[in-house]
């Protein structure tokens, strides 16, 4: 056997290296290598010579490859391009070709010469598909850099179908790292080719099908508008029927609004429902058990016995797509979960053939539930999935739920606290904690008291990340002393535990900015951080609290505006003025009104003004900008908004004039001929489905129904009347309230509030989950909640004094229903941790007076209490008597919550005095009853006008400016410049009268306030 490479004389160095990898792919070394050492060394030394200069001298390689003939050629590119021979082994010499093909591909410079080269050569020498994978690789390696505008010119116009869209497919990978030129280059070629291969005559026909318009891919932002508006409907329809079209829609962010609505118009002109087809296809066929995991988000189109039919193996094998899926009801989660679980607890359920009807596991519950009981007449061994994880015995572990994502808000309370505090600890710090927020409370208080017990508060806290640190109560946090402000950042606080924290912090904080840039922590700012800042301090740093106005409340904004007056008015936001005193706002002048307009646009008003006398103060000076002189008459006539009743039946029109008329499908005595509501119509609707006459929501059809039961429920303006009638239809779709279960009573929403005292006494209350979803209505009577709350204590077997923290957040509204003997009996230790949560409730109050009583023994008397601490109350404090009320520091007011001034009987209320009313703030001045109100002496309804108005409580700081100096720093007022002594937006006179100083007095005149200048000295 001779070798074919014996000396070193053939012109270019990269034959010799060629022609050894290629003889050794084809002989095997044995003992002839052994005869040839120093031909071997010479070898190895050129080749590592020529190796370093085609890294470092590209251009040599690209003179090498032209050189070579179609044989080399093509061992080149397979060489270089290829996984194979990884290492070559010569006697005491290896050439790993694996790290050669690395460092090779990794420099620019050999990218670029392999680029160039297989353009110039590579279509006439090796097969397209194998010149197109070569150019994939190079282009990818080189992230898109080579792909010109003037690159098409050298690529083929003649490649097979193949080719073209597996280089199709390189182009759509490296769209965003290709210029705006050359995208539209690479669409001309590629539309050039799908053109041709069309062979469309009729130009009326476009050319753009289904699968054009898939290969296209991104590029179809580049269709021009009259080629989308040619687009077959049958075509578009067909395109968005294929896998992952829709996220391939979703990625086109360049497109223009024009194309984009074209795009739409021609969507919508296919009538295809992906979704509803992907279903209807995979029930028809009873292959939902198969096809699960591939539905993608379609599944959330699947009811409630189909969702029951599915096996927990089904579930668990298709959980990685479910856990990602976005859109479930809350019914439907719970389901699946309990599917899920059954399946990691070991449920083997058993499916076997039951005639035409096909396994057991495709029934619904109830044909399930009956032919169970059957099956065990006959001695049969049967076992029912529990349709409720809320039911799951088994100690859940980490492992468990790990993989549950989206479907976690599905677990129950009960199995969540019963979960070793390890695991819990361990899953938020997991990926799987994303989805914490989603738990009910009552599920965020299982987690959260497990993870709080044994005594190591101080290390759970840490871990709780999110709006899910929210739920930690103010007696844990006063318990833990280990806070700075880098732990707050990424937790999401209530304004007490804000309260509490900005002033533990700000006795060892120094620096303000490290407080004020905590996140959430800038809620608790007080009045008097405030005014303790000095000038420059507070201009220094009132980026902060502007970055964070959304955040802020209204007292907290008010405190900021007067700040701002007091030291440097003539740089103030404009929109700050809005939160003073009316008659300050009057006072801008026509020069300032595009700051003012701009100003107010980027702030919520609805929330910064709350008095309904400011709020037209506003308005006028936003129309006395907007329209000067005659305008502005015209415009205020104009201003208003229909009521909301009249905008909804508008709606309501609207979409019953688009639908098509159907008769109902529902055969029930009455229905003949009535008009019902389709599910189509109930989702365009939305609020507006409160115009459907009660005889129209009786004669829903079933499918319907069941389509759009969570949004019925979710309809806030539906009567008595109509909440009755669908009532009424749940019972002719699911039986009496006594089948139901927890996720038929989530889907259900308001109109649980139908049900009587009789019927709640029907339904299985022995999970605090499905309280929990009955106590999320607020809406109860006296009657109701006291039914639920006795149903839960007989379902479950628990006593009052058993009762746990979550067990009481899961109670909700219920707990209102409790007499004074039963809250005596609550644990104090479960009742501090869950205080904010019952801070919420709006019971009566004798109810509020013994749940205060409670919180005397957590937090002492109300003399002792603080701003964090009556803010943590809520509602809780309508419960204090009027000698309480009245031991109240003013400078606590502000701190009520709004919801606790309305619980406040009126005749307690009027026990405040003037001075205490002015100091409420305007959230809380806002929140007083017209009952209340009536109460109140002349004195004290100025001072609750005060309040509302943003008025000072010192009363020296609001006395209309004088002519006293004001602070301002020189670095905001360029040298020498006047600095004005008045308002900062100025009075007119003052141009003409430059030598006089204006004191400015309001005398009310009707309706209108009047600016006097009256002369001074300087």
């Amino acid at each position: 056997m001779e070798w074919q490479v014996m000396e070193f004389q053939i012109p270019g160095r990269t034959f010799v290296f060629l022609r050894v990898i290629q003889f050794n792919s084809i002989y095997t070394f044995n003992g002839f290598v052994a005869d040839l050492p120093p031909l071997l060394q010479k070898m190895a030394a050129a080749m590592e010579n020529h190796l370093e200069q085609c890294l470092y001298q590209p251009w040599k390689l690209l003179e090498d490859l032209r050189g070579t003939d179609a044989q080399q050629f093509r061992t080149a590119m397979k060489c270089l391009l290829e996984d194979k021979k990884d290492r070559l082994e010569l006697d005491d010499i290896t050439v790993d070709l694996g790290e050669i093909r690395k460092q090779a591909l990794q420099s620019p410079g050999v990218n670029r010469s392999l680029f160039l080269i297989t353009l110039e050569r590579c279509f006439q020498v090796l097969n397209a598909l194998e010149c197109v994978e070569i150019l994939g690789r190079v282009l990818r390696g080189s992230s898109g850099h080579f792909l010109q505008p003037d690159i098409t010119e050298r690529l083929p116009r003649d490649l097979r179908e193949d080719a073209f869209k597996n280089l199709s497919v390189v182009f759509k990978d490296l769209y965003d790292q290709t210029s705006a030129h050359s995208q539209r280059a690479l669409y001309s070629w590629m539309t050039g080719i799908l053109q041709t291969s069309s062979n469309g005559t009729d130009d009326s026909v476009s050319w753009v099908s289904a699968e054009n318009l898939w290969i296209l891919g991104r590029y179809m932002v580049h269709l021009s508008f009259e080629e989308i508006m040619k687009i077959s409907p049958i075509e578009i329809g067909l395109f968005i029927s294929y896998d992952n079209a829709t996220k391939q829609l979703d990625t086109v962010y360049d497109i223009t609004p024009e194309l984009a609505q074209a795009f739409l118009e021609r969507i919508s002109s296919s009538n295809f429902d992906l979704k509803a087809d992907l279903l209807e296809i995979a029930t028809e066929n009873q292959t939902l058990n198969e096809t699960l995991g591939s539905l993608s988000d379609a599944v959330v189109g699947l009811t409630h016995s189909q969702l029951e039919s599915l096996c927990p193996e089904a579930v668990h094998g298709a959980i990685s797509t479910l856990n990602q899926v976005s859109g479930w009801a809350k019914s439907q989660v719970v389901i699946l979960s309990a599917k899920y679980l059954a399946h990691e607890k070991g449920l083997q359920t058993f499916c076997f053939d039951w005639g035409h009807r096909g396994p057991l596991c495709e029934f619904d519950f109830r044909e399930l539930r009956e032919t169970v009981l059957f099956l065990t007449a006959l001695d049969q061994e049967a076992c029912l999935i529990p349709v409720s994880s809320s039911s799951y015995s088994g100690v859940l572990s980490f492992y468990n739920v790990s993989q549950m994502g989206v479907l976690l808000a599905g677990v129950g309370t009960q199995a969540f606290h019963a979960m070793d505090r390890r695991d819990l600890v361990q899953l938020l710090r997991s990926a799987v904690s994303l989805h914490v927020s989603d738990l009910s409370p009552a599920q965020q208080h299982g987690v959260l008291s497990k993870v709080m017990e044994a005594g190591d508060t101080a290390s759970g806290i840490v871990e709780i990340q999110g709006a899910f640190f929210k739920e930690v109560s103010l007696f844990d946090l006063w318990k833990e002393p280990g806070f700075n402000p880098t732990v707050l950042k990424e937790k999401e606080l209530r304004r007490s535990q804000a309260l509490f924290l900005f002033e533990l912090l700000s006795k060892t904080t120094r620096r303000p900015e490290e407080l004020l840039s905590a996140g959430q922590l800038v809620k608790g700012v007080m009045c008097s951080h405030i005014e303790a800042m000095s000038v420059d301090s507070f201009l220094a740093h009132f980026q902060y609290f502007e970055n964070n106005f959304s955040l802020l409340s209204p007292y907290q904004i008010n405190c900021l505006a007067w700040k701002y007056w007091e030291v440097s008015r003539s740089s103030m936001p404009p929109f700050l003025l809005a939160t003073l005193p009316a008659r300050y706002l009057a006072s801008v002048p026509a020069s300032q009104c595009v700051p003012f307009l701009i100003s107010l646009g980027k702030s919520q008003l609805d929330s910064l003004v709350l008095d309904s006398h400011k709020k037209n103060s506003v308005l006028k000076k936003v129309q006395q900008c907007l329209f000067p002189d005659i305008l502005q008459q015209t415009a205020s006539k104009m201003a208003g908004t229909l009521p909301p009743k009249e905008f909804l039946q508008a709606v309501f029109e609207s979409v019953r004039n688009s639908s098509e008329e159907s008769p109902s499908s529902d055969h029930s005595p009455g229905c003949h001929g009535v008009s019902a509501p389709s599910s189509n119509d109930i989702i365009k609707l939305a609020e507006a489905n409160a115009c459907w006459a009660p005889e129209g929501l009786l004669c829903l059809g079933e499918d319907a129904f069941l389509r759009s039961v969570e949004l019925l429920g979710a309809v806030r303006s539906f009567s008595p009347a109509q909440l009755r009638t669908l009532k009424e239809k749940a019972v002719q779709v699911w039986d009496t309230p006594s089948y139901w279960r927890e996720y038929h009573l989530a889907s259900l929403g308001r109109i649980v509030l139908a049900l009587t005292e009789s019927e709640l006494e029907q339904l299985d209350l022995s999970s605090i989950d499905t309280v929990a979803s009955l106590s999320q209505q607020t809406e109860w009577t006296p009657e109701q909640a006291k039914s639920i709350l006795q149903g839960f204590l007989e379902d479950s077997g628990y006593s009052v004094q058993d009762l746990k923290s979550f067990h009481l957040v899961g109670l909700g509204a219920t707990l209102c229903a409790m007499n004074i003997t039963e809250i005596s009996l609550i644990k104090i230790s479960e009742f501090r941790v869950v205080v904010a949560r019952i801070g919420t409730l709006l019971c009566s109050t004798h109810v509020l007076a013994e749940f205060k009583r409670k919180a005397e023994a957590v937090f002492g008397g109300p003399t002792e209490w603080s701003s964090s601490v009556l803010q943590e109350l809520g509602t809780i404090a309508a419960g204090l008597s009027k000698e309480e009320l009245r031991m109240l520091d003013k400078d606590l007011m502000p701190y009520f919550q709004p919801s606790a001034i309305k619980c406040l009987p009126d005749e307690i209320f009027k026990e405040l005095s003037a001075e205490q009313i002015a100091s409420l703030g305007p959230e809380n001045a806002a929140a007083v009853t017209p009952a209340q109100r009536r109460q109140l002496s002349m004195l004290q309804l100025q001072s609750l006008q005060r309040a509302l108005d943003g008025a000072k409580t010192r009363s020296w700081l609001d006395e209309p400016p004088s002519a006293s100096p004001t602070r301002t720093p020189s670095s905001l007022s360029p040298p020498g410049a006047w600095v004005s002594q008045g308002l900062g937006l100025g009075c007119p006179l003052l141009v003409l009268m430059p030598r006089l100083v204006c004191k400015y007095r309001y005398l009310p005149c009707g309706s209108e306030m009047y600016c006097v200048c009256v002369p001074g000295v300087l």
